[in-house]
């Protein structure tokens, strides 16, 4: 068997994490990383440490490198696997259109396309169902529009009764998708999704999205992917890894939102030698910090590696960020070094 999947759906949906779920589950499902930043990617590294097959697609979306990713498809089928699934970096709008349409065109018969695949979270569909910002709408509908396979992520967050609405509710506004309700964190449901992907096929629809137009140029323009990659020398025995992330995720919250900037999704990877290894994720400056991953004992060194989409001006969101992280960094005596900054 030769599967492809995407995963499309908005910033902090969980589609890192979901993709990891089906990579430790099945020995035979891989998973590509695709940023628009160059390599080193923390969704690779947080893989690897997770013991994850996984390999990244970095300088552009794979929208736009449709050889580069059937090549590495190809490979990854000659390695033995079966299903390959990969996210979009950014909104992902448009990637039904140039990611499934080009393979299909450039490359026919050459794999089987799965369901074109969009999570989401809890909070996503209440604001969306809700009402609200007419850009952000934009891309949260035409997002959903696109897709076969609609995956209700983080459902251990909410309560049956709070499923069941959110559910009936992308029933009703989205009825070409099927729908699944999983939790990655926990595993649930995670078998019916590798089910639907496995066995399911690519409708192959082009519904009409605006894609380029007015809504989307406008929104696109007010975007920049913001990475960063350091490394810290630490000065004492006790210092507390799982501390310095979260003060750390909690003055670039402050910073960002002082400047009249959001950053939707934001990842902090922090890694020791060893493999050690904690994460948090930052989703908005409304919402508390998320620490998935800690560190089990004090650290000696670390790597630290930041990758984040954000709205706002480039340049005050380098300087507020890079301000955050040295003022972190100082207050726990760490002497830092930047090996590499982009603003995309």
């Amino acid at each position: 068997m030769r599967k492809f999947a995407v995963f499309s759906g908005f910033l902090g949906s969980g589609k890192t994490s979901t993709m990891m779920a089906l990579a430790k589950q099945n020995s035979k499902n891989a998973m590509i990383v695709n940023d628009l930043g160059s390599e080193g990617l923390a969704d690779k590294r947080l893989a690897k440490l997770r013991g994850c097959n996984a390999v990244e697609i970095t300088g552009d979306c794979i929208c736009y490198q449709n050889e580069k990713l059937m090549a590495q498809l190809e490979e990854l089928y000659s390695s033995g696997f079966e299903l390959v699934i990969s996210d979009i970096p950014g909104f992902g709008v448009g990637a039904l259109e140039h990611v499934y349409h080009g393979l299909e065109e450039k490359f026919p018969g050459q794999c089987e396309l799965a369901p074109f695949t969009v999570l989401v979270e809890p909070d996503t569909v209440k604001t969306l169902s809700a009402g609200f910002n007419e850009d952000l709408y934009y891309i949260l509908n035409t997002q959903l529009v696109e897709a076969d396979l609609i995956v209700l992520n983080k459902c251990d967050s909410i309560s049956e009764d709070e499923k069941a609405a959110y559910s009936a509710w992308l029933r009703k506004n989205y009825p070409q998708a099927e729908l699944i309700c999983i939790s990655a964190l926990t595993g649930e449901n995670m078998d019916a999704l590798e089910k639907a992907l496995l066995q399911g096929k690519a409708s192959m629809h082009k519904p009409d999205i605006g894609y380029e137009g007015e809504a989307f140029t406008k929104i696109m323009s007010q975007v920049c992917e913001y990475n960063i990659q350091y490394y810290a020398v630490v000065c004492c025995e006790s210092f507390d890894g799982n501390d310095y992330l979260l003060a750390l995720a909690e003055e670039i919250k402050a910073a960002v939102a002082s400047i009249g900037a959001e950053i939707p999704h934001m990842k902090l990877l922090a890694w020791e030698p060893d493999g050690e290894y904690a994460k948090a994720d930052m989703m908005g400056t409304k919402r508390p910090v998320e620490v998935s991953q800690r560190f089990s004992h004090p650290c000696t060194e670390l790597a630290v590696a930041l990758n984040s989409s954000a709205f706002g001006n480039r340049e005050q969101l380098d300087k507020s960020v890079t301000a955050a992280i040295e003022k972190v960094s100082e207050k726990f005596q760490l002497e830092l070094s930047i090996f590499k900054k982009e603003l995309i």
